[in-house]
């Protein structure tokens, strides 16, 4: 009998966390011709990283092709690219590695675009420069508001790049620009990003694309991969397996 690939992908994390930082790539593959368009991933990140209303991490979007009688729909579920070439990063005024935002090349987020949310003013610059939709300001909302009380999951903390961050009156991150980290905090315990974890149709693939073995670097060879808005050059590390040209579909 053949491993789930959550395990395939575990035992590679294992290995990679081994290797030196600066050794790894870490890199997500959506395969969406699996995707059922259930939004598991997206409900599993908010209650991860605890997040406020209208606020997503790894949201789902959903497009209707085609005409009547033959009409097609898909999904595309689309985290955060952490690009190589960031626009985020450009477009921040608190800038360099003990800024705001930046491309980490070190430690366990190497390869990924943090947030110093004790360095993030709350411009909000970062969010239209995104050309993916990334990034949102958290306005201190809450799911509950206007009820009796707000209820107890509302202002439990979570802890994003390591941290403990409770939600309570004007504290960080409310303010702040929000965005996918690829579940850091996650990784270096061992353990695979929520929204790869959570995925009933095992959609994505996560690891240490730099390590010919894992299971990410296989399947990125075996097939005809894509990503999104290719000529911006932003070169994201989220990459997609599809039926159709998502460059046509999704721009």
């Amino acid at each position: 009998m053949e491993k789930d690939i959550l395990i395939v992908m575990q035992e590679d994390l294992e290995r990679a966390l081994k290797k030196p930082a600066e050794e790894r790539r870490w890199a997500m593959l959506l395969d969406l011709r699996k995707c059922v368009g259930c939004h598991a991933c997206t409900i599993a990140c908010v209650s991860e990283n605890k997040l406020p209303p209208k606020l997503y991490y790894r949201p789902v979007f959903e497009y209707e092709q085609g005409k009547y009688p033959k009409v097609n729909r898909s999904y595309l579920p689309k985290p955060c690219m952490q690009c190589d070439n960031p626009p985020c990063v450009a477009a921040c005024p608190v800038k360099g590695p003990d800024g705001a935002t930046w491309k980490e090349t070190k430690g366990i987020g190497n390869g990924i675009v943090p947030v110093n949310y004790a360095k993030c003013i709350g411009c909000g610059k970062c969010v239209p420069a995104c050309p993916y939709q990334a990034r949102t300001m958290d306005d201190g909302s809450y799911h509950t508001a206007g009820t009796p009380q707000l209820q107890v999951y509302e202002t439990l903390p979570s802890f994003e790049y390591g941290k403990k961050w409770p939600r309570k009156g004007k504290d960080q991150p409310i303010g702040n620009a929000r965005k996918c980290h690829f579940c850091i905090h996650r990784l270096a315990n061992g353990m695979l990003p929520q929204c790869i974890t959570t995925c009933i149709g095992r959609v994505g693939y996560f690891g240490d694309e730099s390590d010919p073995k894992s299971l990410i670097a296989q399947v990125k060879k075996g097939n005809k991969i894509q990503i999104l808005k290719k000529k911006l050059g932003t070169a994201p590390r989220v990459y997609y397996i599809a039926n159709e040209k998502l460059e046509v579909i999704y721009g």
